[in-house]
């Protein structure tokens, strides 16, 4: 029978762990990984030994033995310690995964007794293994490079593999619109000014954020008197700033040109949750003899996108 006699759920109905195992692909949209950024985090443990620790949190395993094996929703509550061998003359890069075997595809464990998902350890892979080097069901969560003669484990030798299976995304597009002419850019010493009339955006970053991909339009940016050269920016909040922007346009009078500002942002543990400020400025640079504002014939247009990612 090729379509399952019930959908889910109808009641009076019996539903196999398959069904529900292809509903669970469905929801996760067929990827597979972690399900938040700090999921099942491996770090050493709170006194160095020869373990380590996978904390709390959930994820999707895709089946890999049979192709209607659907995908299992798996959940580790509370620390999980996890014994690393130590190594002889040579070092050592051990993978540690969480593993799913189900007797229904493959072995012989019994889920009502045996513990069918598991974290467990592939050693010997490669140095730079990101992936699990063969086709067994389970997620990969982290790499352990372990010097030789070594049996204590430390997080400098733990690489965080893990990946979010629908990694979350938020984006923003904001416009503003100086009311007045702004106070001119001048000079030549890479001093950068906010542009006085520009009051930029106040954005709140979500408390998942890792990263935010940044893009700030100026659209009739206003040059005068002699050539301008300098350089226009953004700053997110104290600490941020985005890439700047080269101006020369090596003209005289009065004249428009638009510019874009845009760069890939990492997000501070102590931004997430917060509102910061985006804000455009600029600057003259070494030869620079001209002068830069902006007023109510220009345009600012800013797109940010938050991005989530393993922490």
């Amino acid at each position: 029978m090729s379509l399952y006699q019930v959908p889910i759920l109808v009641n009076g109905a019996t539903h196999s762990a398959e069904q529900f195992r292809a509903m669970v692909q469905d929801l996760a949209r067929g990827a597979e990984g972690i399900t938040q950024g700090t999921d099942l985090k491996v770090t050493q443990l709170s006194t160095p030994g020869t373990s380590v620790q996978v904390g709390d949190g959930s994820g999707v395993v895709r089946g890999r033995v049979n192709a209607f094996q659907g995908t299992y929703s798996v959940r580790n509550q509370g620390a999980a310690t996890v014994p690393i061998a130590a190594t002889g003359g040579s070092g050592r890069s051990d993978m540690l995964i969480l593993r799913v075997e189900d007797p229904q595809y493959e072995g012989t464990l019994n889920p009502a007794i045996d513990q069918v998902n598991y974290f467990q350890i592939i050693s010997g892979v490669s140095a730079s293994a990101t992936t699990i080097p063969d086709g067994r069901t389970g997620i990969p969560l982290a790499r352990i490079d372990i010097p030789a003669s070594t049996s204590t484990i430390t997080n400098a030798m733990i690489k965080d593999i893990r990946v979010i299976a629908n990694p979350r995304r938020d984006s923003r597009l904001l416009t503003q619109s100086p009311a007045t002419a702004s106070t001119n850019i001048t000079g030549s010493a890479l001093s950068y000014s906010y542009f006085s009339t520009a009051a930029g955006w106040n954005i709140t970053i979500p408390s998942w954020a890792t990263t935010a991909r940044v893009r700030v339009d100026i659209a009739g940016l206003r040059l005068t008197v002699n050539p301008f050269y300098g350089v226009a920016r953004a700053t997110f909040g104290a600490s941020l700033t985005a890439q700047a922007t080269t101006l020369d346009d090596n003209q005289s009078g009065t004249r428009r040109i638009n510019t874009v500002i845009a760069d890939t942002l990492t997000i501070p543990d102590n931004y997430r949750g917060t509102t910061q400020l985006l804000r455009a400025q600029g600057a003259g640079a070494t030869g620079n003899t001209g002068t830069m504002n902006v007023d109510a014939s220009t345009t600012f247009v800013a797109q940010v996108e938050f991005e989530e990612a393993a922490r």
